[in-house]
């Protein structure tokens, strides 16, 4: 199927919808927090674990499913998961027990696992390569948005309506994704078949592991202080409940923007020199955060700043991947969806213990100290992998 009539913009669209669905209900969680507390009758504390269940289940699970289903067509993968995610919502909705949620959070990661990869693969395997990286920027805009609108929307129909509600919504949000998703893409779509053997190559490949760890050490440095921001803010600034909202819906709009912006970028001045500039741009924008109390208006437009070159970085990563590893795309780009959750699981460890050994006050130089592991690894990343891809590359076929 020719790429320039197959990736329509209304394909795009769809796909983005369903990384918007996937995300809603990934990040609907930290909304909900209390409101899961006081229902199930768990401290607020153990409800968060909600958010690490979601996060250790999809790191192993997505690049296994994703081997796992490389011989059948896009199109029933995409629909299977997204199923797979609004069950596991409903039953959510339906949890008589802390208990029984968390295991619904597994289940919801192994249908997210399956679905952001597979639309970054066919979006990497049907546009044309000077259009790459602004057709994966364009997908990945559901899952910016379900940041920014997923948060605050699940959290005020949490308090309004009760938290059963926000995850019944999600589950509704699915069922129209999965029914555009079996009528509007193409049916037989599908790529040069992944196993588990793939997986195991790529696995066993250094420079693609490598290449795989940036996404997890850079966003470990942008995490450091992002799950820490409102405490900061409270702390440092002062700032209560309305400014804190304030600040963080800035942050989520210049994710959408960066978001946008790095597709753009990769698209025109190559995926390496995009990520090495965005690496580069943090060094002063970092330890800002540690200077803080400043005026409102300088920090506002300091965390604009911010988000946009911190949200950059993802289409120009899954396009530098798509160019080494050719035919193993779907599965490069599942591990590196998988190494999303490690940067921020590790960053938020470590900005814990920067908090306690060292005060929250030093979080924006610790971020700064740890964004030096980003440019390494890219630097090495770059030498052990300075030809592009040494692989066969991927090209649609027919499978149902």
């Amino acid at each position: 199927m020719p790429a320039d009539s197959a990736l329509t913009r209304q394909l795009l669209v769809l796909l983005a919808f369903a990384n918007f669905v996937v995300g809603m209900g990934a990040f609907v969680v930290i909304g909900i927090i209390e409101p899961v507390a006081g229902g199930l009758d768990v401290s607020p504390g153990a409800a968060g674990t909600l958010l690490t269940i979601y996060a250790l289940a999809y790191a192993p699970l997505s690049p296994i499913l994703v081997a796992l289903t490389g011989r059948i067509g896009r199109r029933r993968v995409l629909a299977s998961g997204l199923s797979v995610f609004a069950a596991a919502a409903f039953i959510g909705a339906l949890a008589p027990s802390f208990e029984v949620l968390g295991a619904t959070r597994v289940l919801a990661a192994a249908g997210a696992g399956v679905v952001t990869p597979v639309t970054a693969a066919i979006v990497a395997g049907l546009a044309p390569p000077k259009r790459r990286a602004k057709a994966l920027a364009t997908v990945f805009l559901g899952i910016t948005l379900a940041q920014v609108l997923g948060i605050p929307a699940g959290s005020w129909i949490a308090y309004t309506f009760g938290w059963r509600t926000a995850l019944l919504i999600v589950a509704a949000l699915a069922v129209p994704a999965i029914a555009i998703i079996w009528a509007r893409v193409p049916r037989g779509l599908s790529f040069q078949a992944t196993s588990l053997a793939d997986l195991g190559a790529v696995l066993r490949d250094g420079p693609m592991m490598v290449a795989i760890g940036f996404t997890a050490t850079f966003l470990a440095a942008i995490f450091l202080i992002y799950t820490y921001l409102a405490p900061l803010l409270s702390a440092r600034m002062g700032f209560g409940r309305d400014e804190i909202t304030l600040v963080l819906l800035v942050f989520g709009i210049g994710a959408v923007i960066g978001n946008i912006l790095g597709g753009v970028l990769a698209d025109r001045i190559g995926a390496g020199r995009t990520l090495t500039a965005l690496v580069l741009v943090q060094f002063p924008l970092l330890p800002f955060y540690s200077a803080l109390p400043v005026p409102g208006a300088a920090l506002f437009g300091w965390t604009f700043l911010w988000s946009v070159a911190g949200w950059s970085f993802g289409a120009a990563q899954q396009v530098r991947l798509v160019e080494l590893c050719g035919a193993q795309a779907p599965v490069a780009l599942a591990l590196n969806a998988s190494a999303i959750y490690v940067g921020s699981a590790v960053g938020s460890g470590i900005g814990a213990g920067v908090i306690s050994l060292a005060g929250i006050e030093r979080l924006g130089i610790a971020a700064a100290a740890l964004m030096l592991l980003a440019l390494a690894n890219l630097q090495l990343s770059r030498r052990l992998s300075p030809g592009g891809p040494a692989r066969p590359s991927s090209s649609p076929t027919s499978s149902r």
